[in-house]
């Protein structure tokens, strides 16, 4: 028998290769641990066995997946998502579970006319009902983020109904339990875990966030992380107890002891220290969920599987659809939305679970169960991936109406040449257009967020509704006649998404993008950037120059000492380009940066760079900027071709010289 630690380790090892193999594969980590879980489990290698003390541990996972939701859960969000949370997101819950309950009864029905048996009575129905109803958040808002489609018009709606589903874990998990009981000890249980779950919610959230809030504060003010991470886990585990003992789920506490924090001004802080046990112990979780899962079970049953893989997805998918039409959604819209919320979730697997251990379903339903569940998780990506597509094929009004989104694009940009894409117009993107207007520069910008754009238009700004990540929206915006894209919002994965689009299709187009932090610099510039902008160096320097200035050093002194370090930092931003103002005696004194571009009978192609030579006559290589596009460092080994453009620094004179040797033939 193998010991704690050897058992520890086993699981470590499995979680890592789980989470390396879904990284590679680019799916999410969950279906990795559900997947080494089956591998490992008893059913399989039997590797590890499903003992009770890493079940209780791996409960800890949907504690602190509670709690986290408990964090989101904020009146003010609510409100301003009302008609979707408790809308469209109440229908599809009791819906689901409605239906299924019919479902079972029809079959029962059936069954006795046939003179057998169904054997599935009403209760187990009612847990398969909440269990189907839940989609998987995580999966879901994963890919969303990575698609920007977070603030689209289904993106918001999914987000709506996944958020109730949420919600509806907590009644659920009250619900499931007593459910196992019979007759009138049935009602008893349920009255009796409703009205204590009541009372204690009261009790908790009538004084309770004065007392977190006194609490935290005072912890806070011993300014000790240590000590703030082991009181965020004691007030968490504490309540999750504290429910366990009043005959409730652990993950009821938690969820409180989330939304007590989340009114307080401690909300990010904990989220940010919450997460790694978070994280870990889900995996832990869902690993032990893959071991529950009996695969020759599966191969026998493999036509029920199958059918339980297809239908509830299916009539998922038909529902919600028909609610978000039903709710005032274009066609397009609600097909989105029924295709993204169309499969199972973890949550679905906690009830799921849960229902097992109070006897409401047997051990064989629930492996075939949980396989289909698995099976349609796993179908996720691919299902989104090609939503588009078939949102295209089954809506004719969908289409139209993205055509008219790129005509209405394209015909706000087709008057304009040499202009600026602005990618995202928030804050960044609005100053940016502001000192582009000073300039008298066009500009275009795209925007997925419809009040932002709506607002911004009627202003007279040229700001149009389109997602940037999108080659059909950027086509749309001109890229082919701008003279640079700008992606002002810090998303790195989106920002390499739309350098690829531009290196491929309009590759002499420059790119500048904006970042938090310097960590993806290398790997931006590499997919052709040729500036990138982080928030964190810009902000240390306005910080500095403003405490220098205060402690008395001269302001031109300040300027200067800046000005070096942006020139140290971005080499474009090196001296200045000549303008047809800058011929005066004084501006000739001062370096400036000029442009050349190798024509295809320069003696320089096909030659490595003469960078040391240009230096002799006082000239400096900034950049250079090849014809496929790519920005990159100037190198003695750097061999030239017809197209590539060299930024060259220097005085006038020097540079008229380095012009003439570049370009002789």
């Amino acid at each position: 028998m193998a010991s704690t630690l050897e058992l520890v380790l086993l699981y470590l090892l499995a979680a890592v290769i789980g989470v390396v193999a879904c990284r590679t594969l680019k799916l999410p980590p969950m279906l990795g641990y559900l997947a080494i879980g089956v591998l490992i489990g008893p059913n399989a290698l039997a590797l590890a066995k499903d003992s009770a003390g890493i079940r209780y541990l791996a409960e800890f996972g949907v504690v602190f997946l509670m709690f986290v939701i408990g964090l989101e859960f904020n009146l003010p969000k609510l409100k301003s998502m009302r008609k979707l949370v408790f809308g469209l997101g109440l229908s599809q819950v009791v819906l689901t579970i409605l239906v299924t309950v019919a479902a079972n009864a029809a079959l029962a029905w059936v069954y006795t006319l046939l003179g057998r048996s169904w054997g599935l009575p009403w209760q187990p129905a009612v847990a398969l009902g909440g269990a189907l109803a839940m989609s998987s958040t995580a999966i879901v808002v994963k890919l969303m983020a990575e698609r920007l489609e977070l603030e689209s018009e289904h993106g918001r709606r999914v987000m709506g109904v996944l958020l109730f589903q949420d919600l509806a874990v907590v009644p659920l998990l009250v619900l499931v339990p007593a459910l196992g009981s019979s007759g009138e000890e049935m009602a008893a249980a349920l009255g009796w875990a409703t009205l204590k779950a009541s009372a204690l919610v009261v009790v908790l959230l009538v004084g309770g966030q004065r007392v977190m809030r006194w609490w935290l504060t005072l912890v806070a003010r011993r300014k000790s992380e240590e000590l703030f991470i082991l009181n965020l886990l004691l007030v968490t585990l504490g309540l999750a107890w504290l429910t366990e003992h009043a005959g409730l789920s652990l993950a009821l506490g938690a969820f409180i002891a989330g939304m007590l924090i989340a009114e307080t001004e401690y909300k990010h802080q904990v989220e940010t220290d919450i997460r790694p046990f978070h994280d870990v112990l889900l995996g832990l979780f869902f690993i032990t969920i893959g071991m529950l899962l009996d695969w020759r079970l599966v191969l026998q049953q493999w036509p029920l599987v199958l059918l339980l893989t297809v239908l509830p997805v299916a009539f998922k998918f038909v529902l919600v659809a028909g609610l978000t039409k039903l709710f005032g959604a274009t066609t397009g819209v609600a097909l989105r939305t029924g295709l993204y919320l169309a499969q199972a979730g973890e949550f679905g697997l906690v009830l799921l679970n849960l229902a097992t251990d109070r006897g409401l379903v047997g051990t064989e339903l629930r492996s075939v169960v949980l396989a289909a569940m698995v099976l349609s998780m796993l179908a996720t990506p691919f299902i989104i991936q090609y939503s588009n597509r078939v949102v295209m094929r089954l809506s004719a009004t969908d289409w139209l109406m993205q055509s008219v989104a790129m005509t209405s694009i394209a015909k706000r940009s087709i008057n304009t040449d040499r202009h600026v894409i602005i990618c995202g117009y928030g804050r960044s993107g609005q100053n940016l257009a502001r000192m582009l207007e000073t300039e008298h520069i066009p500009y275009m910008a795209l925007d997925l967020d419809p009040d932002r754009v709506r607002q911004a238009a009627a202003a007279g700004q040229s700001v149009v509704f389109g997602d940037a990540a999108r080659l059909q929206s950027l086509m749309a915006a001109g890229l082919a006649r701008a003279s640079a894209v700008a992606v002002t919002y810090p998303d790195t994965p989106s920002a390499l998404k739309i350098l690829q689009l531009v290196h491929e299709h309009a590759p002499k187009v420059p790119v500048v993008v904006r970042t938090i932090d310097d960590a993806d610099l290398e790997k931006l510039r590499s997919a052709g950037a040729a500036e990138v902008v982080p928030e964190a160096i810009e902000g240390s320097m306005m910080l500095a120059s403003h405490a220098l200035a205060l402690v008395g050093v001269p302001m031109r002194r300040v300027i200067r000492l800046v000005q070096q370090q942006r020139d140290a930092r971005y080499s474009l931003l090196r001296g200045y380009f000549h303008g047809a103002d800058d011929d005066t005696a004084d501006e000739l004194q001062h370096e400036r940066l000029q442009s050349v571009t190798l024509p295809a009978g320069s003696s320089l192609c096909g030659q490595p760079l003469l960078h040391a030579t240009l230096h002799a006559i006082g000239v400096t290589v900034v950049s250079v900027r090849r014809a496929h596009g790519g920005v990159i460092k100037p190198d003695d080994a750097l061999v030239m071709a017809a197209g590539d453009t060299l930024v060259l620094s220097g005085l006038p004179e020097p540079l008229a010289l380095a012009e003439q040797k570049l370009l002789v033939g």
